[in-house]
């Protein structure tokens, strides 16, 4: 222990440089530095038993997706006469029954549906349907429509919920901001964009990595004694991290990891490779943020939308073969979702307009295959768009107590019905 606190003081006192791609050090960074003064706070992490742990990954797609070419009720005559410009001919589109089918650029989310390992909830919406993208994506995001302000996601409370006097059940998002949905109050999951976002550059970055890197055997472990309660917490969870998701180790993971299945050379398929490096490499994160972006499409939205099904196919099926040959894939799930749906009327701009519910994919090999809600009539519709069938909180509730095995009711306020979508659930 004094070995350590020694080394930590020289370390100190030669100086600190933290270089970020950010214009500001991020936070998280700011604050692992400042505890570091306290020669009590030796490596207070979780131990990683990352091997497992289920672990949910969830999909959000910018923009407002257009379910319905998506999902396309290809059945219905309504589906041709509302979208004559739009539409796709039955003879394109990759059939799942008389009535449903997927977008004809869906093939790999097509094939995971044959093996089994797709399901698809229907109709999800919520009641008096916001249709701003920013206020329905915090309403997604947060799970609580009635609160104008939501200072915290779903996902946050349920690490804020699961995390007191045990190990924490760490996050991770890819992107440049952490979403609303993984803020809690007590855990701010690590956010960042790149694998080599965050690194440290010092010029005693031998003895930094030997920080980090302390062999505790023996060592008690106390808490920082300079920081207040909440600090503290938030401390131990961000410091959770130190070993396993430094930068120096993510590199490491995502440099040396190879997928037996190519991913799109964009930033999606990036950020999958990267969560699959990090699953592979038995990270403790049980659960893990990405985003599709661009599903706005107001005008000409057939290019658009269908390049986007591809690059959201291609990248969720290499994901899902490189789960298989890590033979992770079934302690995964993944979740689409979108802040809404489109119009069921095409605009005169050969596009869709913003809309209330739409179809969400939810993909394992322990989910149950199928389709598991009725579409929304395109004919009784609600001021032009469709009504919802599922409340989008009944599939949060079924990944909280079906998947992540926690009590949903603290996390939601209320106690949602439970939608068949995990085996032996």
């Amino acid at each position: 222990m004094e070995k350590n606190v020694s080394t930590r003081r020289i370390f100190l006192q030669k100086g600190l440089t933290l270089l970020a791609v950010a214009p500001t050090i991020p936070t998280f960074l700011d604050q692992t530095v400042m505890a570091l003064n306290d020669p009590y706070d030796t490596k207070l992490t979780q131990q990683a038993t990352g091997k497992d742990g289920k672990i949910l990954v969830v999909v959000q797609l910018s923009g407002g997706n257009d379910g319905m070419s998506m999902v396309i009720p290809y059945g219905d005559d309504v589906y041709y006469q509302a979208r004559a410009r739009i539409s796709h001919p039955a003879k394109d589109i990759l059939k799942i029954n008389g009535y449903l089918g997927l977008h004809p650029n869906l093939t790999g989310l097509k094939n995971l549906y044959d093996n089994g390992d797709l399901a698809i909830v229907q109709g999800v919406g919520y009641p008096n349907p916001n249709r701003s993208h920013f206020r329905s994506m915090d309403i997604w995001q947060s799970a609580e429509p009635e609160r104008q302000q939501p200072s915290t996601g779903w996902i946050g409370r349920y690490f804020d919920n699961t995390c007191p006097g045990c190990d924490p059940k760490v996050g991770v998002a890819i992107g440049d901001a952490l979403p609303l949905a993984m803020q809690g109050e007590k855990v701010l999951p690590l956010s960042f964009e790149r694998p080599d976002s965050y690194r440290y550059n010092g010029r005693d970055k031998a003895d930094y990595v030997k920080l980090n890197q302390a062999d505790l055997q023996g060592s008690a472990i106390l808490p920082p004694k300079t920081v207040t309660a909440r600090n503290q917490l938030d401390f131990l969870h961000r410091t959770a991290m130190d070993a396993q998701l430094s930068s120096e180790e993510i590199l490491r993971l995502t440099r040396n990891h190879s997928s037996p299945a190519p991913y799109p050379a964009n930033e999606f398929g990036n950020g999958l490779k990267t969560i699959a490096a990090m699953i592979a490499g038995g990270l403790p994160t049980r659960v893990y943020y990405v985003a599709l972006g661009g599903f706005d499409t107001h005008v000409g939205q057939l290019g658009r939308h269908d390049a986007l099904m591809k690059q959201l196919s291609d990248g969720l099926s290499a994901f899902w073969q490189d789960l298989k040959q890590q033979k992770n894939q079934d302690r995964v799930l993944a979740m689409t979702f979108s802040e809404f749906g489109r119009r069921v009327q095409e605009n005169a701009s050969n596009g869709t307009d913003h809309g209330a519910a739409a179809p969400m994919l939810v993909m394992g090999s322990s989910i149950k295959q199928g389709i598991v809600s009725p579409h929304p009539s395109l004919t009784d519709l609600d001021q032009g768009d469709l009504k919802y069938v599922v409340d989008f909180r009944s599939v949060y509730a079924s990944m909280l107590q079906n998947w992540l095995n926690t009590p949903s009711k603290p996390i939601l306020g209320d106690q949602y019905p439970l939608l068949p979508l995990v085996k032996d659930a």
